[in-house]
């Protein structure tokens, strides 16, 4: 028997939920209201340099492989990517700056070198998130939390086994500063809660798995830039037969006695046996639902952080600088108090700058030239005033980088884009411009995000950063994997 199903969003999730679909043989249409593929993972080109707009790190191919493996494709065929020696290139205010290699054995050597850090410690460090992230954090990222079925056939027992009280009943910052003698080394540890847009002095210490993920995994870089993904996601889903409406916003479910039955585009009734939800959820159950008891209720979870990004084009080549690179506040607590308790920007934030020409010369940017993607955590917008907020975010940030590299470079900035949080939630449907929907500040945080089959409304869907198991590009892909295997299940589908 065939089946069709409606995708809501052309986000990652939302190509890959769909790839996986056709590949079930489900007849998928996805419904994006802007003109292009990708959500957050977008990019744009001005005065000759090109922006990847959105996500900057890649890690965890493999996930997309099997993606591709799913659909009966090899990844090779659609998408080049190649290992990057060294994760990121940090700065600190006191002048001490090093490459971190993106390899177990060399980070603990040089953080043994520029901060005194004992190797043997760093390893340490490093093989117990190993452990955390695959006996633990699989079962959390792999599998639906919310059905009694898959908790039975979790073996807990295994599971649990690298969980210390630590991980629970300390904060993240507060384990780092147990294991780690230099400030500056538990600053560089505790900046990976920023991955999933939570505070390291709130959130649990379970979060000290995810630099592995970067450190022991890798990290790489597609050719072409991040934009490469989204493209090599989309011309999978055409060529399975996928069918996208752009520029065609979704305005209702129709759903009735309990069950999804389609949605409302263009004035227009679309039906199908399933809808799978790409926007987030907030905005599922208040604009699309017209549910807001619902929707009010998500909202008692802290939403995530934001972000305020530069784009620049600059007239020079900085050698001391690679794909990656942090620029560290003196005072990391005072910024993320000012993020989420003041709800506003720091005055000395930390910087971070991607630059994709460094990876491939004349191609994002002029010869000798690079393209800068300058961005600054920055809290959800609960209605600051972003006009302001940015000019002072941008003097900032270049008196900063001027006494950090010891370069002027408001006469290098050749060409200048601007994102803030009211526009990412205008572009990418992201509730208060949140990039991965509500935080992970709680320790019950896994448990309380939306699960990926809507709980009272039978054949309805949700899937990507906003969701279970939550944001970026590998959790909406695991997103996306986890919601078609609800649909497998629900539906007696083999595989």
């Amino acid at each position: 028997m065939s089946y069709n199903a409606i995708v809501i969003g052309a986000g990652v999730a939302g190509l890959a939920g769909s790839i996986r679909l056709a590949a079930k043989g489900f007849s998928v249409t996805v419904f994006e209201k802007n003109s292009y593929p990708g959500g957050k993972l977008s990019h744009f080109e001005q005065d000759g340099y090109s922006f990847d707009a959105g996500p900057s790190l890649f890690t965890q191919p493999h996930l997309l492989e099997e993606l591709f493996a799913a659909a009966g494709k090899q990844l090779k065929d659609y998408l080049n990517y190649e290992s990057v020696p060294f994760a990121c290139h940090y700065f600190y205010p006191n002048g001490t700056r090093f490459k971190a290699p993106a390899n177990p054995t060399e980070l603990a050597k040089t953080l043994e070198e520029h901060l005194g850090e004992s190797s043997e410690v760093v390893l340490n460090y490093l093989q117990k998130a190993n452990q955390l992230y695959n006996q633990t954090g699989h079962i959390f990222l792999e599998h639906s939390l919310h059905r009694k079925e898959t908790v039975r056939n979790i073996n807990w027992r295994d599971a649990l086994k690298p969980i210390q009280l630590a991980h629970l009943f300390k904060s993240m910052h507060q384990y780092n500063t147990s294991t780690f003698k230099n400030p500056q080394t538990v600053q560089l540890f505790n900046r990976y809660a920023t991955y999933n847009g939570s505070n390291p002095y709130q959130a649990p210490a379970m979060l000290t798995m995810i630099p592995h993920l970067e450190i022991n995994e890798g990290t790489f870089y597609p050719k072409g830039g991040m934009i490469s993904i989204t493209k090599a996601l989309y011309k999978l889903a055409t060529e399975l037969g996928v069918v996208f409406e752009f520029e065609t916003p979704v305005e209702s479910i129709i759903h009735s006695e309990g069950k999804a039955k389609g949605i409302v585009a263009n004035q227009k009734n679309y039906f199908a046996d399933v809808v799978v939800s790409n926007m987030d959820a907030y905005f599922t159950y208040k604009n699309l639902l017209k549910r807001d008891r619902k929707a009010a209720n998500i909202l008692k979870q802290e939403r995530s952080s934001s972000a305020l990004i530069f784009y620049w084009g600059i007239r020079q080549s900085f050698s001391e600088l690679g794909l990656h690179n942090i620029f560290f506040t003196e005072n990391y607590q005072k910024e993320f108090n000012a993020l989420f308790v003041s709800k506003q920007l720091y005055n000395d934030p930390t910087i971070y700058i991607n630059i994709t020409s460094k990876m491939e010369e004349g191609v994002h940017a002029p010869e000798n030239h690079e393209n800068w993607f300058v961005m600054i955590n920055a809290p959800a917008n609960v209605g600051q005033n972003w006009e302001e907020l940015k000019k002072q975010a941008r003097n900032n940030i270049l008196v900063k980088l001027k006494q950090m590299l010891g370069t002027d470079l408001e006469p290098l900035i050749a060409t200048e884009a601007i994102l803030d949080p009211v526009t990412i939630e205008s572009k990418t449907s992201s509730y208060q411009g949140s990039l991965y929907g509500t935080s992970s500040n709680s320790k019950w945080a896994a448990f309380l995000r939306h699960p990926n089959a809507a709980p009272k409304i039978k054949n309805l869907y949700l899937a990507g950063g906003s969701v279970h198991p939550g944001g970026g590009i590998p959790l909406c892909l695991q997103s996306a994997k986890i919601t078609t295997k609800l649909i497998s299940q629900d539906y007696h589908l083999k595989g």
